[in-house]
């Protein structure tokens, strides 16, 4: 299986792709992207299943359980006086009955009036197929490099 290196940004419209993955698979994906990078609240809640059984391990967050803990740190992250911008790249997206799974790496950066950072990202989510669509139930999110995880942390205090 080869990973692939064109990035999902969530700027790509839904149903426009030339890549050989699942359609529903890559439209969910893009809909993250396209909620966190605009920062839209309403479409992040709407990609997720919104129950206590889903989880979520990042860098800002920890480790949450259920939804309204994982709201908390989206609603932390888009109400910061910072930007924060991702693209999912070098990913392979792994399906199985009723979800898939997707694994690789996000880029991009964080940035405030006075700093900007860039952030490499290893990542995973885990989709189920609810009501014909495919929804987040598990995502986790880690950076290697300490230092770069400090500053990512002390910018969306």
């Amino acid at each position: 299986m080869e990973a692939i290196q064109e990035p999902i940004t969530g700027k790509k419209k839904i149903g426009v792709t030339n890549l050989d993955v699942n359609e529903k698979a890559y439209e969910a994906l893009n809909e993250f992207y396209m909620a966190f990078n605009s920062q839209n609240f309403e479409l992040m809640q709407k990609n997720w299943i919104n129950s206590k059984d889903i989880s979520m391990s990042n860098p800002l967050g920890g480790i949450k359980r259920g939804w309204d803990d994982i709201k908390v740190v989206y609603e932390r992250i888009f109400s910061a006086e910072t930007v924060v911008y991702v693209e999912f790249y070098d990913y392979v997206i792994l399906e199985m009955k009723d979800g898939f799974c997707t694994v690789g790496r996000e880029r991009g950066y964080v940035e405030s009036t006075a700093n900007k950072l860039d952030l490499e990202i290893r990542t995973s989510r885990v989709f189920v197929m609810q009501d014909s669509q495919y929804r987040q139930i598990h995502h986790h999110g880690s950076i290697e490099n300490s230092e770069l995880l400090k500053q990512y942390q002390n910018l969306l205090k």
